[in-house]
């Protein structure tokens, strides 16, 4: 579980690394050279979602989800100097809830393939 948690924490860097680049270039009037390492942050991330031991990529991301507005949270926080909310930690508990059952679940029952 801490590997598929370091797996996640890294990809939701990554991701919110490669989206910000391109928030600066449209929103923010950064320069467009800016969108290249943007564009490999998030090459790199959907590489990291691929290294989860899980037998559906839905499942996946599904359980990301969680761990990725967990990360989020602490980027606005961080690195935007904005202190998140009662609610934004209540959304981000709720959905780190999920994520765990996800993940949980995933071990421990066998594939509904058909």
């Amino acid at each position: 579980m801490l590997k598929v948690l370091a797996v996640y924490g890294a990809a939701a860097l990554a991701e919110i690394m490669g989206c910000s680049t391109f928030w600066m270039w449209a929103r923010q009037g950064a320069p467009a050279w800016i969108l290249a390492p943007g564009l490999v942050a998030l090459v790199a991330f959907a590489a990291l979602l691929t290294q989860v031991d899980v037998d559906a990529a839905g499942r996946a991301y599904a359980a990301y989800g969680g761990i990725y507005i967990v990360f989020a949270l602490g980027w606005l926080r961080v690195v935007q100097g904005i202190q998140p909310t009662r609610t934004d930690l209540l959304g981000a508990a709720v959905s780190l809830a999920g994520a765990v059952i996800i993940m949980a679940g995933a071990r421990h029952l066998p594939s509904n393939r058909q």
